[in-house]
């Protein structure tokens, strides 16, 4: 009786262990957020993160040409009743050439310095810690800054004024220009370390060391982060259509210039905006030269454009095509709509010479067939259906998609085309592209850029790195139309080998150093700098293998319009080039001073520079506390916070602890089932 009484208890302490277990494991263990996160600032999101400190923006495009110069006025509003500092992480394009900053006062403003990133973070701090009004802007990532602007008083609004440089983008017969205006959460991976660098939500990791410098905390409402912009555009050419894909816009046409406003006045900032406008076609441009001379050096920006599209011979063979879908958590929602029909589109464009293969991932990998298959009517069929099912769920983890792609035994009789799909929402972006150029091959890699808000920066080098282009995607009705215009490219021949010469009269310092292909509506874009000026008559000539057996442009580099910026954007160029070196470890000492040296030298904001600007009068009183607060982004428009946030899609082992709960619950059912069998059992025997 006393052995059967301890057995009981033992059951019984199990049975409890299991039903308290259980519920939590199921219910309780969705995490409030992972390891690499901050708890207590993610749990200030999911209850509604306030802060004392407001923030609009104001924007001005001026275009002209191929140059667009932007103007950015970030408006921070301190409504609290104490001192503070805001911190604003916050896009910009990724080949954006940040070269002045100012800080307004009332009605003064005060120039910003161009210092090395220690130096401007010490007088900064120093400024901060006096109560003198100062304001820093730094590059965490190509596409990514940081705005800190110090000692804002309680009822006050102060302006943060950032301008920035970029070459306009050609496409398909269309110039374009983006501005991002918020960010899709970058997903971190990774062991934690000990110590935090910055103030995001997540922790720094081994794998992404400046993780809290990247991860700005996320609302998906706010009484700020609205947007007003205007846009002026000289194209030096007649346009037959000037429009904004995704924000309504009234046009105004002056003697050949254009203005462009919202129409709405003001948007909220949750969805990049682009505008685009296509020169009238007995007009449209086959070279461009822009010239501005700095010191005595000319430096030039070379647009040349291939044969238009109708031009182009059918010249079509085999192709292999691996489409790789993101189905992660930050794809919820509208991006893995437009992600599945894009894939779908592109399964569709097979032929029955092509062979294919899809892959997807979130937290893990998994391919629809072991090696790439025959496009046969069956073979197409299921996987469309097989992507029809595909759900958004789950973390980043795109190496081992990409890895797979990448190492599987290509078909020598097929051209290997790898369409990869994605918001592209990772800190590691350095450790993908150098597994893209240690593992390409004779593939090449395409980009598809899903959502309001992608990692353009990670979509476009990505693709230069594979050899391929990169498209972006941003609503559902227009996945059609950019698929199509990416199958343009996979299906027709491209110019290879391409040569720019130059004359031999000055010594020349060129960007990028090996050119691309050329892929049909896209034009071969070269920055460079001269050692001195050009003879007159000199020209330069560019060419390459075409279907034909060859291909060339010829441009006199008198004829070279003066355009405002050119050099800039040439800084800009030698900078990432010198990067991508860096990222290879050759030489990283001698690499970092060439990148301070030209940053210095043309007043731009890099990884090594930043812009600081310090007003000379302190004004918090020495004993009024000063807080620090970071401003958030709009959540874009389309993405869940509960997807990315809430909390499963942040890299969790969530799921497999709620099927462990469930488990645990189940057992404890059946174990109360069977002890009551058993009871029932011993009371008929006894009986």
């Amino acid at each position: 009786m006393k052995r059967s009484k301890t057995a009981g208890n033992v059951w019984m302490t199990f049975l409890t262990l299991l039903l308290l277990v259980g519920p939590v494991l199921a219910f309780a263990a969705e995490p409030t957020p992972g390891l690499p996160q901050s708890g207590s600032l993610l749990w200030r999101m999911e209850q509604g993160y306030t802060t004392a400190m407001l923030m609009d923006t104001v924007v001005d495009m001026k275009i002209s040409g191929l140059v667009g110069r932007v103007s950015v006025r970030q408006e921070f509003r301190n409504e609290g009743s104490d001192w503070v500092e805001g911190i604003y992480v916050f896009p910009l394009p990724e080949n954006a050439a940040v070269d002045r900053m100012r800080l307004h006062i009332g009605e003064r403003y005060i120039e910003s310095e161009i210092q090395e990133k220690e130096h401007a973070n010490k007088t900064y701090e120093e400024a901060r810690q006096s109560g003198k009004k100062a304001s820093l802007v730094q590059q965490q990532r190509p596409n990514l800054f940081t705005t800190s602007v110090a000692n804002v008083a309680p009822g006050e609004k102060v302006v943060v004024e950032i301008e920035y440089l970029e070459d306009i983008r050609y496409e398909n017969g269309r110039f374009s220009i983006r501005f991002p205006m918020t960010l899709t959460p970058r997903y971190i991976s990774g062991q934690p370390l000990t110590d935090k660098v910055g103030s995001g939500w997540s922790r720094d990791t081994d794998r992404v060391p400046d993780a809290s410098l990247v991860t700005p905390p996320m609302v998906s409402a706010s009484r700020g982060h609205k947007l007003t912009l205007t846009a002026n555009i000289n194209a030096g050419v007649p346009l037959a259509t000037v429009a904004s894909r995704y924000h309504p816009v009234g046009v105004a046409e002056d003697n050949g210039r254009y203005r462009v406003t919202l129409s709405a006045g003001q948007v909220p900032m949750d969805h990049d905006f682009e505008l685009d406008w296509r020169p009238v076609p007995s007009a449209a441009p086959r070279a461009m030269l822009f010239r501005e001379t700095i010191d005595g050096r000319p430096h030039h920006l070379l647009m040349v454009m291939p044969p238009d599209e109708d031009e182009a011979l059918p010249v079509r063979m085999p192709r292999e095509m691996i489409l790789i879908i993101d189905t992660s958590g930050s794809m919820h929602g509208v991006s893995i709509a437009e992600a599945k029909r894009a894939v779908q589109l592109a399964l569709k464009s097979l032929q029955a010479s092509d062979r294919f293969n899809v892959i997807e991932f979130n937290s893990s990998t998994s391919a629809l067939h072991a090696a790439s298959v025959a496009a046969s009517p069956s073979n197409v069929a299921d996987a469309l259906d097989f992507v029809q099912r595909l759900r958004a769920n789950g973390g980043t983890e795109m190496r081992p998609a990409l890895d797979m792609a990448l190492s599987s035994r290509p078909a020598k009789t097929h051209l290997r085309q790898i369409v990869f799909v994605t918001d592209g929402s990772v800190g590691y972006e350095d450790e993908m592209f150098s597994m893209i150029e240690e593992k390409l091959g004779n593939a090449r890699l395409f980009t598809v850029g899903i959502g309001s808000a992608p990692n353009s920066w990670f979509m476009r080098r990505a693709a230069e790195a594979g050899r391929g282009s990169y498209t972006f995607i941003s609503a559902l009705h227009e996945v059609r139309e950019k698929m199509e215009g990416l199958f343009r490219k996979l299906e027709n021949p491209q110019v290879t080998n391409i040569v720019v010469d130059w004359p031999g009269s000055a010594a020349i310092d060129s960007y990028p150093y090996v050119i691309p292909d050329l892929y049909l509506g896209e034009p071969v874009t070269v920055k460079t700098r001269a050692s001195g000026d050009f003879l007159a008559g000199d020209t330069v000539r560019i060419g390459g293998d075409f279907v034909t057996g060859g291909w060339s442009e010829t441009l006199a580099l008198q004829s070279a319009e003066q355009n405002e910026g050119i050099g800039a954007l040439w800084a800009r160029a030698r900078i990432a080039e010198l990067m991508e070196k860096e990222r290879r470890s050759e030489d990283a000492a001698g690499l970092r001073a060439a990148i301070l040296e030209t940053a210095l030298a043309h007043h731009l904001v890099s990884k090594y520079t930043s812009l600081v600007a310090v007003d000379k009068t302190p004004v918090r009183p020495a004993g009024d506390p000063l807080s620090s607060e970071q401003v958030p982004n709009l959540v874009a428009h389309g993405q869940s916070m509960n997807a990315i946030f809430g909390f499963p899609a942040t890299a969790t082992n969530a799921p497999m602890l709620r099927m462990t709960g469930v488990a645990f619950l189940l057992a404890a059912v059946l174990l109360i089932a069977a002890l009551r069998v058993g009871r029932r059992a011993q009371r008929v025997r006894l009986a």
